[in-house]
């Protein structure tokens, strides 16, 4: 039987990947690269921060998903990235997010990543502001704002604000309404 050679799968898997150490990339592969605008030798030994849109969002959604990966090992979400390089710097798009710690015991120690890129099926439609993008995230996972405010460390009034803010921008008339827009990119 031959043998796996895992660094060119690993190197020519279909999806984004990179290996983590307390939130530093010490390995990517090539469609991580593409999907980000830039080389491997900008992202190896760079913090995640620079794939998010902001400080904040990064510093939150770091905190937020501890005790996730904590009690199980693993984490899933889609959220807001943005292009490092390239002609599309800056860009922002929604990008689905998996991860696994290699210790739940300490999550942000060692893990693995992935990313897909879902722009080409959810274009970001709007101007959101860091808090508006997480919103959106928590709204399209079906929360209700209580459990979008106890998520985010907000009040629910706060998302009640936020999601009025979205509806705007959206030109929505519900949340059911908003949630279809955000999936749709329009």
């Amino acid at each position: 039987m031959d043998q796996i050679d895992y660094r060119l799968a690993f190197d020519l898997a279909p999806v984004g990947l990179a290996l983590s150490r307390q939130r530093t990339m010490v390995d990517c592969n090539r469609a991580l690269c593409e999907m980000f605008g830039t080389a491997r030798e900008q992202l190896v030994g760079q913090s995640f921060r620079i794939l998010y849109p902001s400080a904040d969002e990064y510093e939150r959604t770091g905190a937020r998903i501890v005790p996730i990966l904590g009690r199980g090992g693993t984490y899933a979400d889609e959220r807001i990235m943005q292009r490092v390089d390239g002609r599309f710097k800056g860009e922002t798009f929604w990008c689905h997010v998996t991860g696994r710690a290699l210790n739940p015991a300490d999550p942000h120690a060692a893990g693995i990543w992935t990313f897909e890129d879902l722009s080409a099926r959810r274009p970001v439609g709007a101007a959101l502001t860091p808090r508006e993008r997480e919103v959106a995230a928590c709204l399209m996972d079906g929360l209700t704002s209580k459990e979008i405010g106890k998520q985010l460390g907000i009040s629910h009034r706060t998302v009640e604000i936020h999601r009025a803010r979205l509806m705007r921008k959206y030109q929505a008339h519900s949340t059911p309404d908003l949630v279809h827009r955000l999936i749709a990119g329009s």
